[in-house]
């Protein structure tokens, strides 16, 4: 087999210079909370190809699905020829995603389709141009989605100029608020929306429930359903990004339900469809029907494979109740982990919901971020066998995003690993 040397010098030669990579290993397989790569070193997982792969890697009922949707067709594209499991996959939207209401869906490839087509359709609906978003915000790699992405390197640097009508509002953050609570948070950045842009100019008001590369920032209780009652009062569109946060990573199926808010549209994708690209925006009906026949679509949207793989991934997380799961690992992690930031004067704080954790370093005694350790603790967990990724606005948050199905001998090995790295 090709060592992953080899194969890293093969790239250098064959893939561009700007698609990076966490580590220079490379996977031969993986199951469970584990990747092992081409020279047979076990990596312990807790990135989950960043919250995709929540059902674990080659889950059984999705290869089973998976196998079987491949021997009957791969592709029509549906809106040519189209198929059940696109219309199943909606179905199992409509009834999942926070809400009462009468809903519909659509399907598409990635989370930043799946953004810009809810942008799309706040703006049809409402007839307004203007979308609000946030701080530490991010939302994808495409012009619009890096319009309303926050951090500049490496997803905006030297790629503008960038589509219009977006403006960005103050997000809450708790260690870095100064104390404000989620209502005075969302005060004022209702405050600088009404002022700088106006409420009957917004078609859209989209937010991460949860801030996935900005930093895992959770804000304080009470801010998201504030600005769902300002965004229904007004009439501008709640636009939830759930592409993170969905599918039972944070202890609930959407991370909205935290708070018992429930947007107006949801997008979502990653770890939707058990590691096959697939991405949809689900909504109130009457906000998803207002757009015309035509208007939403794309040649490999709901493709029949990720659709079948999607409705196996749904059936694994029901059977395995992997909201449980996901609250167990956040339980028995954040122990650990508190533990670690008791011993560690540079940890500001530990925060997250579920499994989605993060640990936030600074030079001690101040909240000046700290970049470089933050870089050297990662460094030395995968040199030990254990894949962590960072995030954040500043470069100083390690976030843990371990697949729900990991075991508990893998969890606490991987805790393990990361408690020894703040000594290496």
């Amino acid at each position: 087999m090709t060592s992953s040397a080899e194969l890293h010098k093969r790239r250098g030669a064959a893939v561009a210079r700007g698609v990076g990579s966490v580590v220079p290993s490379y996977v031969d397989r993986a199951a469970g909370g584990t990747l092992t790569d081409v020279d047979g070193r076990e990596w312990i997982d807790f990135a989950a190809g960043i919250a995709v792969t929540n059902v674990g890697n080659s889950a059984p009922r999705v290869v089973e699905a998976v196998r079987a949707q491949v021997e009957r067709f791969t592709h029509t594209c549906f809106m040519v020829a189209p198929y059940e499991s696109y219309v199943a996959v909606c179905e199992q939207l409509n009834a999942l995603t926070p809400g009462g209401f009468e809903k519909r869906s659509a399907l598409f490839n990635s989370g930043a389709e799946a953004v810009e087509n809810a942008v799309k359709i706040a703006r049809h609906a409402t007839g307004s141009p203007a979308v609000v978003v946030f701080d530490h915000a991010y939302h994808g790699r495409t012009n619009l989605t890096m319009a309303l992405t926050a951090k500049n390197m490496p997803y905006k640097h030297r790629f503008g100029p960038f589509a219009g009508e977006v403006y960005r509002v103050p997000v809450s953050y708790p260690l870095r608020d100064g104390g404000l609570s989620g209502a005075e948070a969302a005060a004022r950045a209702i405050e600088t929306v009404e002022k700088q842009v106006g409420a009957e100019n917004v078609a859209a008001l989209l937010i991460e429930p949860i801030q996935g590369e900005g930093g895992f920032v959770v804000p304080a209780p009470g801010f998201l359903p504030a600005l769902r009652r300002w965004a229904t009062a007004t009439g501008v569109v709640f636009v939830a990004d759930e592409i993170q946060t969905g599918f039972c990573r944070t202890g609930d199926w959407f991370a909205c339900e935290h708070e018992g808010v429930e947007p107006d549209l949801v997008t979502v994708a990653k770890g939707i469809a058990g590691g096959l690209p697939l991405a949809a925006v689900t909504g109130r009906a009457d906000l998803m029907d207002a757009v015309h026949a035509g208007g939403l679509g794309g040649t490999y949207g709901g493709n029949p494979v990720a659709c079948a793989a999607a409705l196996a991934s749904i059936e694994t997380m029901h059977e395995l109740d992997l909201v449980a799961a996901a609250r167990r690992i956040g339980s028995v992690a954040t122990d650990r982990l508190r533990a670690v930031a008791d011993r560690n004067p540079g940890i500001a704080e530990v925060r997250g919901r579920g499994a989605m954790l993060a640990v936030e370093l600074v030079r001690p005694g101040t909240l000046e971020p700290d970049p470089a350790t933050t870089a050297a603790v990662a460094a030395a967990c995968h040199a030990a066998g254990l894949l962590v990724l960072t995030c954040g606005t500043y470069g100083n948050v390690l976030r843990l995003l371990p697949p729900l199905v990991i075991s508990d001998t893998d969890l606490h090995r991987g805790l393990d690993i990361l408690d020894a790295a703040f000594h290496s």
